[in-house]
């Protein structure tokens, strides 16, 4: 028994130490690759080149199948393997694709960019070259598919599909609201601040026009992919009607995350001096919010050679890394509201619909021919139109009008994330905030925290200034309402080690008051109720653990909640059962705790009452383009009942405030029975995180079980930092997240969830799911050693010799 034990014990150390020796043609040296004990990939490379090639190389092999649909995304060529129905998708990437110079573009992120670039894309294809000359090494989705995953070039890379845009949705939105009930009434609906916007619309532009589907190419690109039953293959297919099921609550819970989630998504950073931290050095904490997903959108990585080293995260299609830490300094991101979008309308030659008025001339749209290759059909060729603001979307020749879209991201330098390639190797502040000034998509409150003990903030993204008007409504493309450039990135809002000791963002307005260029803000931001919290923990007079900088990230206190909960108490419920839930909620605490059963009945309240908002106060023509009302609004109308009721305000306030009350009851009751002892908020039934394969609702029950993870009980929800969305599916908030203290490096803590591999056969599938929707973190080694000392298997790549 004491031999097998020590066999076993020797078989178990070898499984979880493995080393391999791997011979690749394009390396130029040596690299050595220690896969720690969760998954995270740590290069260590003689040179820059054998770098980011290895990033690549390795990236791809964790995340193919996930790097094939990017790909297929930013190229436009989804119709390909899934049919017509993707062809407005890729005649959409197509019009809106960059189409610069690769010289411009790729030296503008770093004076490298080319070969890095080059280098990382060479390794993705190295992997992809190896998978298909090895199908065993094809993760299952392309056997369901029936594909095999294309080559990647340097367009891929600096594709904007992903890059948080979309203003240009909201201002068709808007419009039409507008059109429907005047710019006074439609102000009221909505929350913009911190200035005033013009929302007139010039007269030129029709009524008729803007309620056409003059958007239609711009959606489609934007749009998420879905996925069929017809796409798969008929052994791996779900039961027709589960399917039907499951691609409804799909719908279901993405116009929650739309609507519900409309001024709520976002993320939390911030950084704190040395003055009010337990180790006396800088702290720095980030958790961007996106949909979950699996395998999720960011992807860990460790990166070291020759003037790099650098651990954290990024899009794993993207070199470098962009929030995470290098020898110097931490830093980290938040989306900070810019509209850099325009949605333009034309007058159109009645002779010749090609061509448009621009400052009393006709001038003619520029043309670029296309080829989109079709499943099961002869390849479709298309024809984009330019004018001189950009892309054009619709020509209507009923009405001689066109529609064009100005696109500040389709100017050289604005991909997402590049950047941060640059921030990857600064040494102090000022270098950082320098690299901060080549970010310009997505615009982003960039934060910084060094070991020499200062903190910082710089608000980046290319920011259009508009002069006269305010870009949230359509306008006319004739020259009266141009952009009169971009503002420096420099001269966007910025801090260097405040009095306070602390700098927080979280995407609601973090503009000083006296902000020199109103110009060039936006008007739509996050409600603050996130920012607002934090700022209050952190404002305490104590020194912080990184622990408790941990649980801030996870903070389920609602101040929604609190201040709602106050107008209970004068209320009154005939039903005996109904007010002991009201009494019950009067000494509740405010937390979204999982187990708590009186934040399963205060969300509930909440949704309701917020759904009744938008029936109170938007005429019944524009509730479907509004959507939901943000928080703030339904906050001050209950504060102030004056402003939503003209009569009796306060009386009628109340009878919303029981309405909503009573009703939720009765919808908790049906939900989850009529015993409140079974209302706890996070359950399979209630709030949970179930995070769902982009297959995994087509597929059949034995592999939903792989490719789906959860469900698991959560708290929280769009309001509180620990940001989980808000409905009862956790379908965004942070699936990634890290924390540094900058006096030892090897203190930094993180998440990924579910894991680091989009293999459903990989053990780092995910593994860290659990520990994730426990709130819970892992360790990020950093030293060579402690690398070394966390290391699940070791390879070294070597060059091949001929």
């Amino acid at each position: 028994m004491k031999a097998l034990s020590l066999f076993t014990l020797v078989i178990f150390i070898f499984s979880c130490s493995s080393e391999e020796n791997v011979s690749l043609t394009q390396l130029q040296d040596k690299v050595e690759v220690i896969r720690d004990k969760n998954g995270i990939n740590h290069i260590f490379a003689q040179n820059e080149a054998d770098l980011f090639f290895m990033q690549g190389y390795l990236a791809a092999k964790d995340r193919l199948f996930q790097f094939e649909i990017w790909k297929r995304q930013a190229t436009g060529s989804l119709a390909e393997i899934l049919g017509e129905r993707e062809l407005e998708r890729d005649r959409g990437v197509r019009l809106f694709k960059f189409r610069g110079d690769k010289e411009t573009e790729l030296r503008h992120y770093h004076p490298r960019g080319v070969e890095i670039v080059d280098a990382f894309v060479a390794g993705i294809n190295a992997y992809i070259d190896e998978a298909n000359s090895n199908p065993e090494l094809l993760p299952i989705e392309f056997q369901m598919l029936g594909i095999q995953p294309q080559p990647w070039t340097w367009e891929v890379v600096i594709s904007r599909h992903q890059g948080l845009l979309e203003n240009v949705s909201d201002e068709l939105n808007i419009s039409r609201v507008v059109s429907l009930i005047g710019s006074d009434e439609a102000k009221k609906l909505y929350y913009f601040h911190p200035n005033e916007p013009n929302l007139e619309i010039d007269p030129g532009i029709p009524e008729e026009l803007l309620f056409k589907d003059i958007l239609a190419p711009y959606k489609a690109f934007r749009t998420r992919v879905e996925f069929l039953p017809e796409d798969i293959s008929p052994e791996y297919r779900g039961e027709q009607k589960e399917v039907k099921e499951a691609l409804a609550a799909l719908q279901e819970e993405l116009k929650t995350t739309l609507e519900a989630d409309a001024f709520a998504q976002g993320s939390n950073n911030w950084v704190l001096s040395g003055k009010k931290t337990a180790s006396g050095f800088p702290y720095m904490a980030n958790d961007p919010h996106r949909l979950q997903a699996a395998p999720s959108l960011r992807y860990w990585v460790h990166l070291s050679a020759p003037g790099w080293n650098v651990v954290g995260g990024g899009e794993p299609v993207i070199p470098g890394v962009s929030i995470g830490h290098n020898e110097h300094g931490a830093w980290g991101l938040t989306i900070f509201s810019t509209d850099n979008e325009d949605l333009r309308i034309y007058d159109i030659n009645p002779k010749n619909p090609l061509q448009y008025r621009f400052k009393g001339e006709w001038l003619t749209m520029s043309q670029i021919q296309d080829t989109i290759l079709v499943k099961g059909q002869s390849p479709q060729i298309v024809t984009h139109h330019y004018t001189i603001h950009g892309p054009v979307t619709f020509i209507d020749e009923d009405l001689n009008k066109a529609v064009a879209v100005q696109c500040a991201w389709l100017e050289p330098g604005s991909a997402p994330y590049l950047a941060s390639l640059k921030m990857d190797q600064s040494q102090n502040w000022d270098e950082f905030r320098d690299a901060c000034t080549y970010n310009n998509i997505p615009a982003e409150n960039m934060v910084w925290a060094d070991k020499e003990g200062n903190i910082g903030w710089q608000a980046t993204g290319i920011a259009p200034v508009r002069r006269g008007f305010s870009g949230l409504v359509a306008t006319m493309g004739d020259g009266r309402y141009e952009w009169d450039g971009y503002l420096p990135i420099a001269d966007r809002p910025h801090d260097y080690n405040p009095e306070s000791g602390f700098i927080a963002t979280a995407n609601q307005n973090v503009a000083p008051e006296n902000y020199p260029f109103p110009e060039a803000l936006g008007f739509e931001w996050a409600d603050n109720f996130r920012g607002e919290r934090i700022k209050e923990v952190l404002s305490q007079d104590k020194k912080f653990t990184l622990v408790e900088i941990g649980a801030l990230q996870n903070d389920y206190l609602s101040l929604p909640a609190r201040q709602l909960l106050p107008y209970l108490t004068d209320l009154y419920f005939e039903n005996e059962k109904v007010d002991s839930l009201r009494k019950a909620l009067l000494s509740w605490d405010f937390n979204l705790n999982p187990e708590s059963i009186e934040a399963g009945i205060y969300v509930m309240w909440e949704r309701i009452l917020r759904k009744k908002a938008l029936e109170l106060a938007a005429p019944d023509e524009v509730r479907d383009l509004i959507g939901s009302i943000p928080m703030t609004r339904v906050i001050q109308w209950v504060e102030n009942p004056e402003i939503l009721f003209s009569t009796q305000a306060k009386s009628q306030r109340d009878q919303w405030l029981t309405n909503s009350f009573e009703e939720a009851i009765d919808a908790l009751e049906k939900k989850l029975g009529a015993n409140p002892s079974n209302w706890q908020y996070g359950q399979k039934d209630y709030k949970h995180a179930l995070i769902h394969h982009p297959l995994g609702r087509v597929v059949n029950q034995e592999w939903q079980s792989k490719l789906n993870v959860g469900p698991l009980p959560r708290g929280g929800y769009s309001y509180t930092p620990g940001a989980n969305a808000y409905g009862d599916n956790n379908t965004s908030g942070a699936s990634f997240r890290i924390l540094v203290d900058t006096e030892n490096w090897e203190r930094t803590l993180g998440i990924n969830t579910p894991g680091q591999s989009g293999d459903p056969e990989s053990s780092f599938y995910k593994n860290l799911f659990s520990i994730w929707a426990k709130d819970e973190f892992v360790s990020v080694p950093f030293m060579k050693k402690s690398v070394e000392s966390s290391a699940h298997s070791k390879r070294i790549f070597e060059p091949k010799k001929e």
